[in-house]
């Protein structure tokens, strides 16, 4: 490797620390009251929470919730201690917004199904030669239980039993839904 592409690629983590410090700065100007540092930090999360939001709600809700999330970080931004990421901290609150979002709209009922047919409905679309692979909209075709389990463990990362607890369901139903979604987008993706 040459002298050039060494000192280009030490240059990358103070890069990465310079970032985060610049954000744990903005993070506790924010919590003092300074708009103009949340505003900061809304632009460089807003993207990745509007992603999470849309994948675990119907895309129509996404805007609108998005919104909710970052209202919510504002008002609860001192209750932040700075034990993980500022990144870490708002995306668990977007998670913990979306599930008081589902409970409120009554979709909590019957979402889980544990018979073989429950994602039978889930129709896949004809393919056209012109016609790309859209995972977005195979995720979005499927039941709200399973594609909020796909995206909490397969997208986010969490646990079963993390998502479990979230959801106020059993580890193994959080299991049979996702196996359930995997196998509804497959279904879906192959054809």
């Amino acid at each position: 490797m040459s002298r050039q592409a060494l000192e280009a690629a030490s240059l990358i983590p103070d890069q990465m620390a310079a970032a985060a410090d610049a954000e744990a700065a903005d993070t506790a100007l924010a919590a003092s009251g300074d708009a103009s540092a949340f505003e900061r930090l809304y632009r460089t999360h807003v993207a990745r929470v509007h992603s999470l939001v849309r994948r675990m709600l119907d895309a129509d809700e996404a805007d609108d919730l998005t919104q909710d999330v970052f209202v919510r970080a504002w008002q609860k931004l001192s209750t932040f201690r700075g034990e993980s990421a500022f990144g870490t901290w708002l995306h668990r609150l977007a998670v913990n917004v979306v599930l008081a979002r589902r409970k409120t709209l009554g979709v909590e009922r019957g979402r889980y199904r544990t018979d073989e047919a429950a994602l039978d409905g889930v129709s896949g679309r004809r393919e056209t030669p012109e016609m790309s692979v859209d995972f977005e909209e195979a995720l979005s075709r499927l039941p709200d239980g399973a594609r909020q389990v796909f995206v909490l463990h397969d997208v986010a990362g969490y646990r079963h039993e993390e998502i479990a607890r979230m959801l106020g369901v059993v580890p193994g139903t959080s299991k049979s839904q996702l196996h359930h979604a995997r196998m509804a987008l497959r279904r879906y993706l192959d054809r």
